[in-house]
């Protein structure tokens, strides 16, 4: 072999090797996916809590235990988050007026910005007895049973000075309504024909409240929805007679079907509709029946939990799990995907049925958290293990709770 050659056999060999050990340097600079730590709330999830005698409203941050006292115009406020995550409708029924919490989070979705402080927004309702509350996208809607009106919102309004939310009067009589959104921006609506009875029909509007599909089923008395957008839910007995009950299904073309109870369910009504976003599944619950899986294209119900000692029943955050708590203090969890129950276990003590207001629950994926009336405080608890609880000092009888935010720590 000619020197020529062997320097250059050598020069390649020395050019491989520096390759392989840059490709090496440039590996070991490739930092692992960072973990968080379970055990500790994401940095952006936020609650707000309110008080059966005071005007006191707490806003709760999980990850560093700080509270923050607000005041409310009244006591006894229900409080809703919005889909966005960035605000919570605070609804004072009998006073007849709505106000919005600025949490001050703005989500890019892989990060979080810091908009600015916690505070009141600048919107209010002023719709007689605002009850019923729905958000999707960036439009919040509330249903006001005083004057059968609704009341509409936006967040790109919500911190106008001096904004009101839009008021739509699509014709129907007062009564005890409910109302949901479709993805084509119509809505599906109560109808009762006297004031003050109970809604027997749903039909479907447009935002100007004009009429685009008529009822086209006759239920008996209906009571709690949940849309998927596709899909409206409604929690309804069958017929006038309500001694057999189910779910009225409005799809947003106008079609109307209606899934029966199981079998042997007796005289009663799933009064709760939920929807869970990630597992896509609906659920309808009644404290004394307990929670069940509703299909719509199989036009059946599945139970999940048929206790008749539930107390809350609630969608995790994200929307992937159930989380049911009963009389005996027990939290149990189920996968929605699944259909099956995943944890169980003590998380509190005995609940006294008999008191006006009971605990109350939120969860996201790490912790349930409870608000308890008796002690003033909230718990928040391991979802790994419900013997870790972190208490939260936070009114004197708190009775409402919401939470919103993001499930998200990464800051921008």
């Amino acid at each position: 072999m000619t020197t020529r050659k062997i320097l250059k056999k050598a020069s390649m060999a020395v050019f491989m090797l520096s390759l392989i050990t840059a490709c090496n340097k440039n590996d070991d600079m490739i930092a692992p996916p960072k973990e968080e730590d379970q055990s500790i709330e994401h940095r952006f999830v936020r609650l707000l809590v309110s008080d059966e005698t005071s005007t006191t409203i707490t806003f709760l941050q999980p990850f560093d235990a700080k509270t923050t006292s607000f005041n409310a115009k009244y006591p006894l406020a229900n409080l809703y988050p919005t889909a966005s995550g960035r605000y919570a409708a605070v609804l004072y029924g009998t006073n007849n007026l709505v106000e919005v919490f600025d949490n001050g989070l703005l989500s890019h979705d892989d990060h979080i910005d810091i908009a600015g402080e916690p505070k009141w927004a600048s919107i209010t309702a002023t719709g007689l007895k605002p009850t019923h509350f729905k958000s999707k996208g960036r439009e919040t809607l509330i249903f006001n049973d005083g004057d059968g009106t609704l009341s509409v919102g936006n967040d790109a309004d919500f911190n106008t000075p001096g904004a009101k939310f839009k008021i739509v009067n699509a014709g129907l009589v007062p009564h005890h309504g409910a109302m949901a959104q479709f993805t084509n921006g119509n809505y599906a609506v109560t109808w009762s024909s006297a004031a003050g009875k109970s809604p027997t029909r749903v039909k479907i509007i447009n935002k100007n409240g004009s009429e685009i599909h008529a009822s086209t089923k006759e239920v008996g008395n209906i009571h709690g929805n949940a849309s998927d957008g596709q899909y409206a839910v409604f929690g309804a007995y069958t017929d006038a007679s309500n001694t057999a009950g189910g779910a009225l299904v409005v799809a947003q073309d106008g079609t109307q079907t209606f899934v029966n109870n199981p079998d042997g369910f007796g005289a009663a009504r799933l009064g709760t509709i939920l929807y869970a976003e990630t597992a896509k599944k609906f659920i309808g619950y009644s404290a004394a029946k307990g929670a069940y899986l509703i299909d719509i294209a199989g036009n059946k119900m599945t139970g999940l939990y048929t206790g008749a000692d539930a107390i809350q029943c609630k969608v995790d955050y994200a929307g992937k799990n159930l989380l049911i708590l009963t009389a005996d203090g027990k939290i149990r969890i189920y996968d929605l995907a699944m259909g099956t129950l995943k944890k169980e276990g003590n998380a509190i003590g005995s609940i006294n049925t008999n008191d006006t207001y009971k605990p109350v629950l939120e969860a996201t994926e790490r912790f349930a958290y409870i608000a308890l009336p008796a002690s003033g405080e909230v718990h928040q608890i391991s979802l790994q293990d419900f013997g870790k609880v972190i208490k939260h000092k936070v009114s004197a009888k708190p009775v409402r709770l919401a939470l919103f935010g993001f499930e998200n720590s990464e800051a921008h």
